[in-house]
């Protein structure tokens, strides 16, 4: 992404100390680009023994879009949550419900998908973002 003002790098540093301070750790995926105009990074979010996922997103297609954010954790375990990003330019996010973590510290995932308007069954896939995995998960 580009780091022109307004851009995602931007709006999520804007928070970094505030979370910092709260005690949460963020575990982000790179942020992703796609030539329509949606644009997101997908994190995994913990404090102490809870997790959610995370996705900075701006939507610059014109055209309100369907989303799918997933958090992943051990176990085949999921959380996922339909959102519904606004057409419009600005910075959002989107996080699915804080769950108890059922695994060691940095084992939960996410992932957000972001498909275009239509019938469902012919959507495009405009996006996918997803987060890093955890150091000890990579292969």
């Amino acid at each position: 992404m580009s780091t022109e003002a307004g851009s995602l790098s931007e709006f999520d540093r804007s928070g970094a100390a505030a979370l910092e301070r709260s005690g949460t750790a963020a575990r982000c995926g790179p942020e992703v680009v796609a030539p329509e105009g949606v644009e997101a990074q997908t994190c995994v979010m913990a404090r102490g023994d809870t997790v959610w996922a995370r996705v900075y997103y701006r939507n610059a297609t014109g055209e309100e879009l369907r989303s799918l954010l997933t958090l992943m954790g051990p176990g085949g375990r999921t959380v996922e949550l339909h959102c519904a990003p606004a057409a419009h330019d600005e910075p959002d996010t989107c996080e699915t419900p804080r769950v108890p973590s059922s695994g060691p510290p940095g084992s939960a995932t996410a992932v957000a998908e972001f498909v275009g308007a239509g019938p469902v069954a012919e959507a495009p896939l405009l996006l996918r973002a997803g987060s890093e995995r955890a150091p000890e998960a990579r292969s």
